[in-house]
């Protein structure tokens, strides 16, 4: 079953029996020495696709590994294995998932969780337990001293908002704007950075009270608030891959002619499927490779990827970059590192790698201290896109820098 499918069927029982779904080992059967890497995040209900890229970006990348014969860390091999918990985008079950992975489990490297109160509440579980995660969550104080055992993994929506923002004023003359966010505690806090950044910026804020329940699919009562206003923008603050063509499509057709944004990575296949020519010109944060810079290791992952998910999904572009990430920092830190994260983060400072997923050279290190007065996020490319005709174009290319 396509990623796809499984999105659009989000509002049926969750993916398999249990909860914690634990994945094979990828690639040959294990050796001797097995370096086990723990996947926590949503894997079923409208923000499945978040997850779901998380677990197959792991097992791709491992598997290319373990085909090689492992990771080579201080000399000896590691075949990696992958073991993922589907955590349904509940702090609670995020929490045993935490707990599975770091007490029983003996993992010390974690991508995940997805959101803000899911990756809020490991954070205890983590430092107690000698872990260290990657979230995809935006709140500043996940990565601000004292926290030191999370790592953001991509552009968070505060760094991407005012620089789209500023690219559609100076492109399409935009100087109104209106928020419309779901009723959760992430997608409020994305709408206030927004509304912030776009004040910053000098626009007119139209609307930004307006929200929606989880669960909601009839939006054209919130929309037609929204719309009313005219504004020259939308911005769809954090909008889960399954929401985002609903709304796209209840406000064309409630003949909204102005522009849609969101500084969430989305699904092209579920924004063709379900809101078709409507979504054309929506503008969203991409994948970190796109097919124009993509180097021939990138190329060579998104065929795995393929083959592991069954079809490709930009916002894989971006995920990539955590299990090569921890895995080249742990070279880097020595063998001592896999069970002692400590060395780890004290690697990070002078840490430095080519990026292997670009095809022009470019150096891939640590980043925040701007942000979070530390270095604890990825220096992944800023790639922000359009789409237009089933697919995504990229608009431009920047840096958090």
């Amino acid at each position: 079953m396509s990623i796809r499918t499984k999105i659009i069927r989000s509002f049926a029982p969750a993916i398999g029996a249990a909860a914690l779904a634990i994945a094979p080992l990828a690639g040959p059967a294990a050796a001797e020495n097995v370096l086990k890497i723990g996947v926590l995040g949503v894997m079923s209900g409208p923000a499945a696709s978040w997850g779901l890229v998380n677990k197959y970006c792991a097992e791709a990348t491992a598997r290319m590994y373990n085909d090689q014969g492992g990771v080579d860390i201080g000399g000896d091999k590691y075949q990696i294995q992958i073991v993922s918990i589907d955590d349904k985008n509940d702090p609670k079950l995020a929490v045993s998932g935490a707990e599975r992975l770091t007490q029983q489990e003996g993992i010390h490297y974690i991508i995940g969780p997805n959101v803000d109160t899911t990756a809020a509440s490991v954070v205890p579980v983590v430092e107690n337990n000698g872990a260290i995660n990657i979230p995809y969550a935006f709140s500043k104080q996940l990565y601000t001293p004292p926290r030191a055992n999370s790592i953001l993994g991509m552009i968070a929506s505060y760094q991407a908002g005012p620089i789209i923002y500023k690219y559609l004023m100076d492109k399409h003359g935009v100087k109104s704007v209106a928020f419309l966010a779901r009723n959760e505690s992430d997608p409020l806090n994305q709408r206030d950075e927004g509304v912030a950044a776009a004040k910053e910026l000098g626009l007119e804020i139209v609307s930004s009270e307006d929200t929606y329940e989880p669960g909601t699919t009839d939006f054209f009562p919130v929309m037609s608030k929204v719309v009313g206003g005219n504004p020259d923008l939308i911005v769809l603050s954090g909008v889960a891959p399954s929401d985002a063509p609903l709304l796209i499509r209840s406000a064309r057709e409630l003949g909204y002619q102005g522009l849609l944004s969101t500084e969430t990575a989305q699904d092209a296949k579920i924004l063709s499927e379900v809101a078709g020519d409507a979504a054309n010109g929506f503008i969203s944060v991409g994948g970190a490779s796109t097919p124009e810079i993509r180097s021939d290791y990138m190329e060579q992952f998104a065929k795995r990827y393929d083959q592991v998910a069954g079809e490709w999904n930009d916002e894989a572009g971006t995920k990539v970059y955590a299990l090569e990430m921890i895995l080249a920092t742990l070279q880097k830190a020595g063998k001592a590192a896999i069970d002692d994260v400590d060395k780890f983060k004290a690697a990070i400072p002078d840490f430095s790698m080519t990026n292997p997923f670009l095809k022009d050279k470019q150096d891939l290190h640590y980043v925040g201290e701007k942000y979070f007065g530390q270095e604890r996020q990825i220096g992944v490319p800023m790639v922000v896109n359009e789409f237009q005709d089933g697919k995504f174009k990229t608009l431009f290319i920047g840096s958090v820098e």
